[in-house]
């Protein structure tokens, strides 16, 4: 698996080199129109190669998708943080009521548990009973 990503990334690495050569002409990005770039004051643009300005247009679009699904999912995230505390308080529940139901409820049924629980002793071993024929 670790050799696929690695040639995973060394192929994208040889792409993402090849567009930058490719795109070396210088680009002006404007970040406000040229008709309103006078009424906001000062320079509202940017000069930079092409492949930069490709490059930030892909991670900018990446970190956008990234918040927009974080912030659609957080009801899930919400709805399973919920149900994983219902776990935990029925899983609590649970134990209390196998320890509650597993105490014996009488000193003779504990008598009778505890008996029951011990392996019998072999004959011959320092028993009372009688010796076998």
């Amino acid at each position: 698996m670790r050799t696929i990503r690695v040639f995973f990334l060394v192929i994208l690495a040889i792409v993402l080199m090849l567009l930058a050569a490719a795109n070396r002409q210088l680009v002006t990005v404007s970040l406000v129109p040229e008709a309103l770039a006078q009424f906001a004051g000062g320079r509202w643009s940017l000069t930079m190669p092409a492949f930069v300005a490709l490059f930030l247009a892909m991670v900018s679009g990446v970190l956008v998708g990234l918040v927009w699904e974080w912030l659609r999912e957080s009801h899930l995230r919400a709805e399973s943080s919920r149900r994983a505390h219902d776990l935990a308080q029925l899983q609590r529940e649970v134990g209390d009521l196998r320890r509650t139901h597993a105490a014996p409820r009488d000193d003779v049924l504990a008598i009778l548990d505890e008996s029951g629980r011990k392996p019998a002793a072999p004959a011959g071993s320092g028993s009372t009973l009688p010796a076998p024929r």
